[in-house]
């Protein structure tokens, strides 16, 4: 059986030292065979920086995913060949980096990480994420790995995009883990294909904040739609959102999905 821990968004330096100090501990305890982690909102909530790479994988991640800020910091867009990440597979043709990845896992075993983008709400044309999904699944030469799990990570705004998605993939692959909104939804199954679902998995940021931004400012933007600036806490309670998926290496399907929430205050 092999254990993945996949990690919600992490949003900017409250949610990097709260992965530093929940991380260690929770992996002794779970033995995670892999450890995933969105990370399009680690540098103080828009992209992602070659130090924080380094952080975040010194913390225990192995993986990397992204989402819509993925391309926010240009002058950063060369980590994306260079480190363990994967960005959205259905960003247009001749964006750096790569889409999906096969992490090898010791002897024949092998692990698929996608990473798609939805369309909903997204305020980009970025190409279909369904159909993306097919491409990859088709290519030629994943059929001459032994890929024992395939991991996706839908970065979409909808929840009914989300739904269909999953649907759409059910059986085919062994986990859609939703993630962008931040919040731990409530629907976490596996289905009677053997694909492991949950809507969104949460984030890991500042647990009184709207969507681990200070919330003073986005009250007085919904009191006086006046757009003020996001900040965000660097210090106080932090929630820590992950999902633990156990997937059958003979036959890639997912035989449960376990929801992971933890506070951590940091000073």
């Amino acid at each position: 059986m092999l254990k993945i821990l996949f990690i919600g968004d992490i949003n900017g330096k409250i949610g990097r030292e709260a992965v530093a100090k929940i991380l260690p501990p929770l992996k002794k305890k779970l033995q995670p065979d892999l450890v995933i982690a969105n990370a399009e909102n680690s540098a103080h909530g828009s992209g992602i920086t070659e130090d924080i790479v380094k952080e975040l994988l010194g913390s225990g991640i192995d993986w990397l995913t992204s989402g819509d800020h993925a391309l926010k910091r240009t002058g950063q867009l060369g980590l994306y060949d260079k480190y363990p990440i994967v960005r959205p597979a259905n960003f247009p043709p001749g964006v750096p980096g790569r889409g999906f990845a096969i992490i090898p896992m010791g002897g024949k075993k092998n692990i698929l990480l996608i990473n798609l983008i939805g369309r909903v709400f997204m305020h980009m044309d970025y190409d279909c994420p369904f159909r993306k999904l097919d491409e990859i699944l088709a290519n030629s030469d994943l059929h001459k790995k032994n890929i024992s799990a395939i991991i996706t990570d839908m970065h979409a705004e909808a929840t009914s995009e989300k739904t269909a998605f999953g649907y759409y993939a059910d059986g085919r692959i062994s986990a859609v883990l939703g993630t962008h909104t931040h919040i731990m939804t409530a629907d976490h199954r596996v289905t009677d294909k053997g694909t492991a679902y949950i809507t969104d998995v949460g984030m890991v940021g500042a647990a009184d904040s709207c969507l681990g931004v200070d919330k003073e400012n986005i009250i007085k933007t919904f009191l006086t739609q006046i757009k003020l600036p996001h900040v965000i806490p660097e210090k106080g309670k932090a929630i820590f959102s992950a999902v633990l998926v156990d997937v059958d290496e003979k036959t890639n399907k997912a035989k449960a999905i376990e929801p992971i929430t933890k506070y951590v205050t940091i000073k």
